[in-house]
């Protein structure tokens, strides 16, 4: 039925269906044209017939230091794995068609990366039979969908704890965006390390931007423009942390003397940066490996044990923390 609608051989609807590259451009757009008027769904667990198997990886920002860390360890693992990855950004919220064409293509399955996804979206990958497991989600429509983040609380811990131990009060928190679950957990690990040690959260101290070098500069500044300015910031990401410390520099003040602050991620930006940035490593890499590795037990149907896997942090202590002065 499909090759007479579409007015070609079985054995090329059949090249369509396993994502073949030997297809015509407009020849493959007239079947997936078809099928989607039948309301073709591919079985759950088909495989792409020939060599590769292939899966997707999308982001909402591909050049940022966290993406590369994350997509060589997504790589590195497909190498090991015999997996090709693709990789692009993210589609439109409202393309409800965004799994159907994956499926078409013979995908395994689809990594999400730090990107945020409409329920209709993680809906049609669940119709669809598709595997999809996130990184860093910005929100979590549906629990039950396959997710890898690190240790964000324990993170937001430590490294308030290393500020509050060299004496800090003044203590604020350039977060990410406010539905981000990763920057809402480091969050949480910043307050229950003020309130452990019986300091007062100020609500002033508080901000939220994206995870972004502009963001940091703009909170930085309102932050260090505040009649009692913080001695001390903790920053959600490290390229916030950049962005703080160039708002700091703006204003004559020096890092570490006249203000202390921590990073989150150790990308390779921790290290460069001028003075070199204390900051909570995440294991981004092996986040990306797990990611790729989880996503092919999915696609085997293999059943996992918990949808939710967590990688430890560790604060990597630098020269952009110091004592605060007059501190004992």
């Amino acid at each position: 039925m499909v090759a007479e609608a579409a007015g070609v051989s079985l054995p090329t609807v059949s090249k369509v269906l396993n994502g073949r590259g030997d297809v015509a451009a407009a020849t493959r757009q007239r079947v997936q044209d078809v099928l989607k008027d039948l309301g073709y769904v591919p079985q759950p667990g088909r495989r792409t017939v020939g060599p590769a198997r292939v899966v997707d990886l999308v982001f909402d920002d591909l050049v940022s230091p966290y993406s590369l860390e994350v997509l060589r360890g997504v790589t590195e693992a497909g190498v090991e794995t015999g997996v090709d990855v693709v990789v692009g950004r993210l589609p439109e919220s409202d393309d409800d068609d965004w799994a159907r064409r994956l499926s078409l293509a013979g995908r395994e399955g689809l990594i999400v990366v730090t990107s945020e996804l409409t329920r209709a979206q993680v809906e049609g990958f669940a119709r669809a039979g598709l595997p999809l497991v996130v990184i860093d989600p910005l929100n979590l429509p549906r629990v039950e969908v396959t997710s890898v983040g690190a240790t964000n609380w324990n993170g937001g811990v430590s490294a308030t704890e290393h500020l509050l131990q060299l004496g800090h009060r003044r203590i604020a928190y350039a977060g990410g965006p406010v539905q981000a679950s990763c920057s809402q957990a480091r969050q949480h690990g910043y307050r229950a390390a003020l309130e452990n040690a019986g300091v007062t959260v100020d609500p002033r101290l508080i901000l939220h931007g994206a995870f972004g070098y502009p963001d940091g500069l703009e909170m930085g500044g309102r932050l260090l423009d505040l009649p009692e300015p913080p001695t001390a910031v903790f920053a959600a990401s490290d390229a916030t942390a950049l962005g703080v410390m160039e708002a700091a520099r703006r204003r004559g003040l020096r890092v570490p003397e006249d203000l202390s602050v921590v990073g989150f991620d150790d990308t390779m930006l921790a290290e460069l940066a001028t003075p070199a940035l204390t900051t909570v490593r995440q294991p981004l890499q092996d986040m990306g490996r797990v990611a790729l590795r989880t996503l092919m037990r999915l696609a085997a149907g293999e059943t996992l044990d918990s949808h939710h896997v967590e990688l430890a942090t560790n604060l990597v202590v630098r020269d952009s923390t110091t004592n605060l002065r007059g501190a004992p």
